[in-house]
This record gives structure tokens, C-alpha cells and sequence, in this order.
């Protein structure tokens, strides 16, 4: 097998409020840290720590009030945001054929600006964010070596993010209406259960889950009582994941894929879903069920043509933590029914996705983690091969988080691997993180992929 690393430096984050967003994420990631295990993680809101799916969510997803049956009162409204320039560099890829487009060096030196306005009218708050980038590295290295659409695609991007309005209907009911990140399950590095929002995997591997989740508008109501709580959703806007684009060195296949089709957004095409929430002493429980658009496309042909399309699935999944001392159980399954493969592609199939995982925070200012999972088909076809698709398909995910000179340095290590032996191929991340002052964060790395004998490691 052959390694392909990548390294990324992470460069400068300047403010325009007294906290960037990076700086709050740090200083918010800290205290969920000292928590320890105590809060159980609620599983409405984004996951907490830094880290495919950069650094460590803790063991407390606590960015909604989900356990709250009322909003807090802010006093003033608040205008916050973030700078930040990032660069990238390629330092172990291959020499391009003739014509294709070079890779190796600069690949990536972007200019980021995220802006946030949160206000409140009495027990109701609200918020308006987004973000914009530009990447110079494109002109740098010469835009005409570079395939259109992706130029089109990570050249430069302006995207409204989390926007909406929440308050309380009631002692006990909730409402929150727009653009909104619905966190499910328990696991940091790996989807079983989390499937609401799409992700940015337009560079897989560079960046944990939590920073990738892409917001959807949803009307969402939350009801209270005892100890448990039931949200129900329903989500008219119908977004997919970002993948790597046609030219991208992380695009898997020599020729441009076929047309993809998307679904209408609309209320009457609106995903639906359901989640019970409990949370106890020392354990937490949900219940998930929900009727949602497959972010993974297969290939069909209509009407003598290929096209990519989306297939409408159901879900109903469970997922619970266990605190014990200094360790952190976690389980999650979820059976999906209705999929389907560009191999087959008229006849749907089921699946049967099992993760377990074990979190130890006995060090001092250290985080461990070590999750499993595996997916399950259980009326399994050989076909299923063509379309990178096993009857068991395995996932390791191993973290190390640790925190020094008083929390102003953060090193994390992430390793994914796939296949029962991790012979199917994975990624290593290595990052520092270090504090230079308040509001100013600089971050390094490297980042290695691992080719391996299923796709889409096969193509690295």
C-alpha cells in the first residue's frame, strides 16, 4: 500500500468582537472538559469538543437549550465574528500525467470571515450568521490548470449559515424555526445515527464532524417533561453533502460523475423526524426515527441516460451513554431500510449499523477514545461489491486529546481506518493548537491517507 500525506497549517484568526468563534470553541471546549463526564451529551445540539469525520467532542453536546423549557433572556444584542487564513500544502503526491492537473505544493491558502448577530424580544432570541472565503491559491498556481468546476466550487463561497428564531410556546414547548445543526448520537468521529444535516466533505479527513455540519431550515418543536424530551422536526429544505469536486485531488474517479438530481425543497417534499431524549444520573438515552433523503447518491439510468439520484429511506436508531468514574460508555444503532446502490439500483436493501465506544478521562487534561463500528447487510448480494459495499464494512476511529501549559496548547491525534484489519484504507490526522493570546489561535498539522482495497481508498 501506498501513503499520501498532506499537510495543513492553519495561519491567523482575527477578531471583531472580544472572542473569536475559535477562541469561544476553546474556552467552551475546556469547561465541558472539567465536567467530565457528569452532563450526558444532548443530542439537539452540535457536538462540543475540537476534531473527518480536528479535535476532541467531549462527552457533553450541550449548544442547544434542550433541557431547558425556557430560552434565556439576553440583555443586549450581540455582534460577533471570526477571521482566519489557512493554508495547505501537498508534500507526497505523485507527479501529474501529461494535461491532468498538478496537485503537488500550495493547495490551499484561503481567507475566511465568519459573522454572527444574535438579539432577543423577551423570552424569544434569535440569530444571523454565514461566512465568506476566498482561495488565492487557484491564481497563484495558474487557474487555467485547474477544471472549472472546481474552480467554481472552492475558489471562493459565500453561505448563510445557522439562522432562526427560538423561543418558548409554552411552560414546556419550544419552537425553533429556520436554518438550525441537529446533533444525534454519541460518537465524535464516526456517523451512525447522525443523519439529519448534511456535511462539507469537500476535503475529507481536514476537519472534524462538528465543524462540518451544514445547517438546514427546519421547523423544530421541543416538549419537556420529568426527565425526558420529545423533538419533532420537519425539514423543507433538501441539501446533500459537499463532495470533492471534478479536478480536486480528492475527487476518487477519472471522469466527471453524471448529472446528479435533487429533490424539490418544499413543504410537501419535507424529511420528517422524531427524537426522544432522556437524561439521568450518570446515563443518557435517545430514540430516533426519521424519513429522510440519502445524502450518498447511487447511479440509475432514466430514460437511457445516467443520472445520480437520492433515495428516500427510513430510519429508526437508538443511542445511550454510560459514565462510570473516569470511563464513558457509548453504544448507538440504526437500522435503515430503503436504500439503494448504483449496482443495484431497483432493488432496495437494509442495513444494520452498530457502533461502540469507550472514552477514558482518568489522565490529567487528557481525553481517549476508541470507537467500533460496523455495517451490516443483512440479505447480502455480490453485486454490492461494484458499489464499495461488503457485507460487514468496519470502522476504527482512535483519539488523543491533550491539553499543556495551562490549556493554551492543545494536541490532538486522530486515526481512522477501514476494513476488519484496516486494510481498506483511512486517514491520520496531527494537530497542534496553541493560544497566542486571548482572541488569537494558531493551529498546525499533518494529515496522511492510507490507500487501501475499497473504494475510495482504492484511487489514492
Amino acid at each position: 500500500m501506498k501513503t499520501a500525506p498532506f499537510t495543513l497549517l492553519l495561519l491567523a484568526g482575527l477578531t471583531l468582537s472580544p472572542l473569536t468563534e475559535a477562541a469561544e470553541t476553546a474556552e467552551t471546549n475546556l469547561d465541558q472538559l472539567l465536567q467530565g463526564f457528569e452532563t450526558p451529551a444532548d443530542e439537539t445540539s452540535q457536538s462540543s469538543n475540537p476534531a473527518l469525520d480536528d479535535l476532541l467532542s467531549g462527552f457533553d453536546n450541550t449548544e442547544d437549550d434542550t433541557n431547558s423549557t425556557a430560552v434565556e433572556e439576553i440583555s443586549a444584542s450581540q455582534f460577533s465574528g471570526s477571521a482566519s487564513l489557512s493554508s495547505s500544502y501537498n508534500y507526497a503526491h505523485t507527479a501529474p500525467k501529461t494535461g491532468a492537473t498538478d496537485h503537488r505544493g500550495l493547495s490551499r491558502l484561503r481567507a475566511k470571515t465568519n459573522l454572527q448577530y444574535n438579539d432577543t424580544f423577551g423570552h424569544w432570541k434569535s440569530r444571523l450568521s454565514g461566512y465568506a472565503f476566498y482561495d488565492a491559491s487557484y491564481q497563484i498556481n495558474g487557474s487555467e490548470q485547474y477544471q472549472q468546476t472546481l474552480l467554481e466550487d472552492m475558489e471562493s463561497e459565500v453561505e448563510l449559515g445557522e439562522t432562526y428564531l427560538q423561543g418558548s410556546l409554552s411552560e414546556n414547548l419550544d419552537l425553533k424555526i429556520g436554518r438550525q445543526v441537529v446533533v444525534w448520537g454519541k460518537s465524535d468521529s464516526i456517523r451512525v445515527t447522525d443523519l439529519i444535516n448534511p456535511i462539507d466533505n469537500r476535503e475529507p479527513g481536514m476537519v472534524d464532524i462538528e465543524d462540518l455540519r451544514l445547517p438546514l431550515a427546519m421547523a423544530k418543536l421541543d416538549y419537556y417533561f420529568g426527565d425526558w424530551s420529545l423533538s419533532a422536526m420537519l425539514i423543507p429544505e433538501i441539501r446533500f453533502n459537499k463532495n470533492p469536486s471534478f479536478g480536486s485531488d480528492f475527487y476518487p474517479l477519472p471522469r466527471l460523475a453524471p448529472a446528479e438530481q435533487l429533490p424539490d425543497s418544499s413543504l410537501a417534499n419535507s424529511e420528517t423526524a422524531l427524537a426522544l431524549n432522556g437524561i439521568f444520573n450518570g446515563w443518557d438515552l435517545s430514540l430516533y426515527a426519521a424519513d429522510v433523503y440519502d445524502d450518498t447518491p447511487y447511479l440509475n439510468v432514466v430514460n437511457g441516460q445516467p443520472i445520480q439520484q437520492h433515495q428516500r429511506i427510513k430510519m429508526l436508531g437508538s443511542a445511550f451513554n454510560i459514565a462510570s468514574g473516569s470511563w464513558l460508555f457509548k453504544a448507538e444503532i440504526a437500522y435503515l431500510d430503503e436504500l439503494l446502490y448504483s449496482s443495484l439500483p431497483t432493488q432496495p436493501q437494509s442495513r444494520v449499523d452498530t457502533l461502540l465506544g469507550l472514552d477514558y478521562a482518568g489522565f490529567s487534561d487528557t481525553q481517549l477514545s476508541l470507537e467500533l463500528l460496523n455495517r451490516h447487510t443483512p440479505d447480502y448480494q455480490l453485486a454490492l461489491q461494484n458499489s464499495g459495499v461488503l457485507q460487514d464494512n468496519w470502522q476504527t476511529a482512535v483519539r488523543y486529546v491533550g491539553d499543556f501549559l495551562h490549556q493554551q496548547l492543545r494536541l490532538t491525534a486522530l486515526v481512522s481506518l477501514f476494513g476488519a484489519e484496516g486494510n481498506d484504507g483511512g486517514f491520520s490526522r496531527f494537530s497542534a493548537q496553541y493560544e497566542l493570546k486571548d482572541a488569537l489561535l494558531l493551529t498546525g498539522g499533518v494529515v496522511t491517507y492510507q490507500a487501501g482495497e475499497q473504494f475510495p481508498f482504492s484511487q489514492i
